[in-house]
């Protein structure tokens, strides 16, 4: 019973500390954590995992991969905190961390068969609904024909933006998805602005020729 109220009252606390950081920018968070205040580095936890789960998750399809990647992700954050240049954004250094960790996973385990995009992002962990379900018509179907409409339409969404170039994919994910702007996905990829806009149009172009002739249909059923 001791034991319990100690832990109650542990978990209040840390509710009650990180609550305290709550209006603190990434950045000052990381300063704080520099400076020996641990509860900093939880704030950013809180605030980011569940974003950073799910752009890794898309990458990689595979949702304990996924979960791997974000926990490495913030023990290579916290070891290397000291440097952190204060002038940077937390996002874009979170990012780049990830990124690079789903390409040294992809590196390693090529061989493995990976999960279908939509697929993965049904677990229980995922966040919010599949990535075709987003794109799609958000309405509730009214009757079969709609419904089955819509169900081969989230699936060749999901399947148009699997098949899209790795480059191609990465940008769309972080701009969509992450709703990163072109300046931070270029500085998180390491490519000019313009090839990273270039590289969205590219995406975006894609995706309409897959999906073209699902867009009469879709428009005559609502």
């Amino acid at each position: 019973m001791a034991s319990q109220v100690s832990n109650h009252v542990a978990k209040r606390d840390s509710t009650w500390a990180v609550g305290l950081h709550g209006d603190l920018s990434d950045e000052t968070l990381v300063i704080r954590f520099r400076e020996g205040d641990r509860t900093a580095l939880a704030v950013l936890v809180r605030r980011h995992q569940t974003s950073l789960y799910n752009f890794a998750l898309r990458q990689l399809r595979e949702r304990t991969a996924a979960e791997d990647v974000v926990q490495e992700a913030f023990v290579r954050v916290a070891q290397s905190a000291a440097e952190f240049k204060v002038e940077a954004r937390f996002t874009t250094w979170m990012y780049t961390i990830v990124r690079n960790l789903c390409i040294d996973h992809v590196r390693k385990a090529a061989h493995r068969r990976h999960a279908s995009l939509d697929e993965s992002r049904r677990g229980e962990d995922a966040d919010g609904p599949t990535l075709g379900e987003q794109t799609a018509d958000s309405r509730v179907p009214a009757d079969v024909e709609r419904s089955a409409v819509g169900t081969e339409l989230r699936k060749r969404i999901a399947a148009a933006i699997e098949s899209l170039p790795d480059d191609q994919r990465e940008v769309y994910l972080l701009r969509e998805i992450s709703n990163l702007k072109f300046k931070e996905i270029a500085d998180i990829t390491g490519v000019p602005e313009n090839t990273v806009k270039s590289r969205m149009r590219y995406a975006l172009e894609r995706l309409q020729e897959a999906l073209g002739d699902f867009e009469e249909l879709a428009r005559a059923l609502r």
